[in-house]
């Protein structure tokens, strides 16, 4: 027995210490990133159309990823027959929160891009817990000067809106910002469905410039092989996932919730399949708003999405 009284260190259940991701070490140090895999806060809400509230996205999904620290050991799925998140295999940090400037869109961008640069000069990849969906934009814009990615969207909306009113840096606006980058190579915006943000000549604007624009009725109706085979091959991919591309039934706690929405395993098996096909070079998660589920339920699934696609980006990539 130790002093404490344990048999051997500490139990550190899920409630006990402080909430980094996944209970994974936390490096303060932007110069100082040594993983394989950081992870990057974006509490930036300033740029939603309707309910605020994703500034505390990314305290609310690290709480709930202490649910998946047990035993620091990594995570069998029997299923796979793989055990994931192994710690001498796979190299977790937590670099805390971009600083954001209350009413200040383009300093605070400015900030979350400078984490995103810091971890890729570190050779990690980086999964930014947002914020809303414009926090994408100084995380794509980070990757100026780095080998061409196709980018995949999980999302019930387009968000491809050029400018409107003067607005080209809002949550409606990032997929249209990625795809003006020389190296975004294309779009697979996939999700997509009912009333949505985009008018007409956005969608026609967005296949012009490169995207695939598939629903959750197509996709379902499809398979999630050959939703895979839709996206074009390629070495690089980058990722982000809107909450609301789930289901409000399972990811109430979001801005804008859209019925119709996927369930957890048809966006896990497709992500899985996903880090097969190419390297997956950066994730944000966005549009958790934990404040309007009380449950819960949203931030649990964001962080068991990630943490189970950080697993398999590990092991297949």
């Amino acid at each position: 027995m130790t002093e404490h009284g344990y048999e051997s260190g500490r139990l550190n259940l899920p409630f006990v210490g402080l909430c980094s991701f996944g209970k994974y070490p936390y490096q303060p140090d932007w110069n100082a990133i040594d993983a394989d895999f950081a992870v990057l806060g974006a509490p930036f809400d300033f740029g939603t159309q309707f309910r605020a509230g994703a500034r505390f996205g990314p305290r609310g999904i690290r709480e709930a990823s202490t649910l998946f620290s047990f035993g620091h050991a990594g995570a069998y799925d029997h299923e796979d027959d793989v055990t994931y998140l192994e710690n001498d295999k796979v190299r977790i940090v937590d670099i805390g929160d971009a600083d954001i400037v209350h009413t200040d869109t383009m300093k605070s961008h400015a900030n979350i891009e400078t984490g995103v640069r810091a971890i890729l000069a570190a050779g990690a990849v980086p999964i930014v817990l947002g914020g809303d969906h414009s926090v994408n934009i100084p995380c794509i814009n980070a990757f100026a000067g780095q080998d061409p990615f196709h980018l995949v969207q999980i999302d019930a909306h387009l968000d491809f809106v050029d400018e409107r009113h003067g607005v080209r840096y809002g949550h409606g606006n990032p997929m249209r910002r990625a795809a003006e980058k020389p190296y975004v190579t294309g779009l697979s915006q996939i999700g997509i469905r009912n009333v949505s943000s985009t008018a007409r000549d956005g969608y026609e604007d967005a296949r012009a410039m490169g995207s695939d624009i598939v629903s959750v009725r197509q996709f379902r109706k499809m398979g999630v092989d050959a939703m895979l085979d839709r996206i074009p091959p390629a070495t690089r991919y980058y990722v982000t996932i809107d909450i609301d591309g789930f289901d409000p039934s399972i990811a109430a706690g979001t801005g804008t919730p859209s019925h119709g929405g996927f369930l957890y395993y048809e966006v896990l098996e497709l992500l899985d399949g996903l880090t097969k096909r190419g390297s997956i070079v950066g994730v944000d998660l966005v549009e958790v708003a934990p404040d309007y589920d009380l449950s819960g339920s949203t931030t649990t699934l964001a962080a068991q999405l990630l943490l189970n696609l950080i697993g398999r980006i590990a092991e297949n990539g």
